[in-house]
């Protein structure tokens, strides 16, 4: 099972968010119960717990005095939180929240292994240029077989 689809939500005052009935059926036939959020561009990349300690483990090879592995490591690996399913909620920490533009309407998007939280107005924008840039990028996925 994979997260697909995308759907609008609202953040409440402390930063919790419902995670949708088709998403958490995903964590449940994994068996997981917490996520890994971190910061990604302009929204949150959200992993099953058991998928982001695959991302480490290939992380840890990385030559450590590479300049951007360090910019890699410290932007993306560094800002990952571990996010217990609490009542099928989760609360986001205010430093993601606040990096991500995160306000009360969000979106949540769903990529596969992973799934993305979007500041509803960032989500339009950038989904108005990925409408406007799926025919050149759908095209070069053809060499993946897709």
């Amino acid at each position: 099972m994979v997260f697909r689809g995308r759907s609008k939500h609202t953040l409440d005052s402390k930063g919790r968010l419902a995670i949708p009935t088709r998403f958490r059926e995903v964590l449940e036939r994994r068996g997981e119960d917490c996520l890994v959020v971190t910061n990604h561009d302009s929204c949150l990349w959200v992993y099953a717990k058991k998928d982001w300690l695959i991302i480490e483990e290939r992380a840890i090879e990385l030559p450590e005095f590479d300049q951007d592995v360090n910019t890699y490591l410290r932007y993306f690996i560094s800002g990952a939180k571990e996010c217990p399913l609490k009542q099928n909620r989760i609360t986001i920490p205010p430093d993601l929240r606040e990096i991500a533009g995160l306000d009360r309407e969000v979106m949540l998007v769903g990529q596969l292994k992973r799934f993305e939280i979007w500041d509803k107005d960032r989500w339009e924008e950038a989904f108005q240029r990925a409408k406007e840039h799926f025919p050149k990028a759908s095209q070069s996925l053809r060499e993946f077989g897709i």
